[in-house]
């Protein structure tokens, strides 16, 4: 993991760096990929020599493909840079089955690499980008292997989440792919790894000395991670009925952000040596009791302003897919035994956000009775901040004591800052050949063990989850949830940190 930024010194090189986007007419290739790509390329993070194909079953001109991958663009389309970038940029339509079709890409790639001057001492990079649905993982990778795949150059293979169902499921298609390409060729993107608050766990933990002391189970009470959308599936049901949010949030993006937070420090920030104390972590996690588990569905709110999630009509009226879930997990290791940590992930609730919330232990000595406890929170988005909630005396003559707040937040702090969107810092990731920020097969496997037994149960017992509407908490119990499974404990006068206002975002 480089904490310097932009491309390590392999990069750096004159190399010739092909990147070949699947899917390229869909809804992430068009919102993610490409103008992740694009930044890279203003901020002259692509190699010198690049060429950027899209590959997918739609037929488009060039006129069509333009629109189609420019239509996310944050900036003048009219600009140099825009102009410069698609100048980069070619598109081949084929199906994802037919070995003729990957014969004519592979034949796109190589009259490319003989316009950039490819030679034989040159070294060359393919990158293979699946921004597809699951279902074709297989198939692509093995037209890829058998038709495109040049043992000559260095390859690299992007695959998107969902990895499985369940753990067979998961096991099954890392067999297939594990089959095409070497560990070291995959990259299994998860792209809140890319986020600028989850990378900076690392920094804040291991770069401070006074959070790694105590940074353990003699300080910390509970940790809880919360994700929340303030919209519903909107039109797209049908996709999620197939995952809910256990699947489609918790089992992968919230655990990965547990398993920093919990990881042992590592013996070097290496790529491996990361990942090994994120999976030494996994391997701790006892499997979820349903009983240690709430499930919700959003329903409409009571003006009808807002559908509830089985108005979709995407969705299946009878269905009892959870949009709502919230956990106990427990690492079961010497630093962290006894401590909960609580997962909460949902849709259609009260507001946008993604946080972890450190709550340490009450003060051992009784000189100010009745204290709130301190917290430590990292807000992941949408607005990057840290803060620690703290006691002090309210100013003046009075003795009182008030919480108040000790504040990084990134939008006043650096205010002339832009942070990079997590898909731009991830391709960089795969450019540099990093593979600290992706998941490695066995992280993959402890993960889907973890949740697999609760999702299976929530299968078998058809449990219905308790409505909310639209707009909410949450379920009802959503807030003793915590205080009851996980003893966390709420001030009397609760405190709400208010992010500072400021002229400018620093957000692209």
């Amino acid at each position: 993991m480089s904490f310097t930024g932009g491309l390590d010194e392999a990069a750096k090189h004159d190399v010739l760096t092909t990147i070949v986007v699947f899917g390229a007419s869909g809804d992430l290739a068009k919102k993610k990929t490409y103008p992740a790509l694009f930044h890279l390329f203003q901020q002259g993070l692509l190699p010198k020599r690049t060429r950027i194909i899209g590959y997918a079953r739609t037929q488009m001109d060039r006129d069509k493909f333009v629109d189609r991958v420019t239509s996310f663009f944050k900036t003048d389309l009219s600009n140099a840079d825009v102009q410069q970038f698609l100048a980069l940029c070619a598109y081949v339509s084929g199906k994802y089955d037919k070995d003729e079709d990957f014969q004519r890409l592979r034949g796109e790639i190589d009259a490319n690499e003989m316009q950039m001057g490819k030679s034989d001492e040159q070294e060359r990079v393919h990158i293979y980008y699946l921004a597809l649905p699951p279902s074709v993982f297989v198939s692509v990778g093995e037209q890829i292997r058998n038709n495109v795949y040049d043992a000559s150059c260095t390859n690299r293979v992007v695959i998107e989440k969902p990895f499985g169902h369940d753990l067979q499921s998961s096991r099954l298609l890392s067999k297939a792919i594990g089959s095409l390409f070497a560990e070291d060729e995959i990259y299994r993107i998860d792209h809140y790894l890319g986020k600028e608050m989850v990378k900076n766990i690392l920094a804040l933990r291991f770069a401070n000395v006074f959070y790694e002391a105590v940074w353990n189970r003699h300080y910390i009470a509970n940790v809880q991670i919360t994700f929340k959308e303030p919209f519903g599936t909107e039109g797209r049901g049908g996709y999620f009925d197939e995952f809910g949010i256990i699947r489609d949030v918790m089992q992968n993006h919230l655990l990965q952000v547990l398993s920093i937070v919990a990881m042992h420090p590592p013996k070097s920030l290496r790529s491996e040596d990361i990942r090994d104390r994120k999976t030494e972590v996994l391997r701790r996690i006892l499997p979820i009791q349903l009983e240690d588990t709430l499930l919700g569905q959003y329903v409409g709110t009571r003006d009808g302003t807002k559908l509830g999630y089985k108005d979709d009509d995407t969705v299946p009226k009878d269905s009892i897919t959870p949009t709502f879930a919230q956990c106990v997990l427990h690492v079961d290791n010497e630093r962290w035994r006894g401590v909960p940590w609580v997962m909460k992930a949902g849709k259609a609730l009260d507001e946008a956000k993604m946080t972890i919330r450190i709550q340490f232990k009450d003060m051992p000595n009784a000189v100010f009775p009745n204290l709130a406890r301190n917290e430590l929170v990292i807000q992941v988005s949408p607005k990057e901040s840290v803060y620690i909630k703290t006691i002090v005396k309210e100013p003046g003559l009075s003795t009182n004591l008030a919480m108040s707040e000790l504040d990084l937040s990134y939008h006043k702090r650096y205010q002339d800052v832009k942070i990079p969107d997590a898909y731009a810092t991830l391709i960089l990731d795969v450019l540099n050949g990093d593979h600290s920020n992706f998941v490695r097969s066995d992280e993959l496997d402890e993960a889907w063990r973890i949740f697999t037994p609760l999702l299976h149960q929530i299968d078998s017992d058809q449990v219905v989850p308790l409505p909310y509407e639209y707009g909410s908490r949450g379920p009802k119990g959503v807030d003793e949830f915590a205080t009851e499974r996980a003893g966390y404990k709420l001030s009397s006068r609760e405190y709400h940190w208010q992010p500072r206002p400021s002229s400018s975002s620093g957000k692209l």
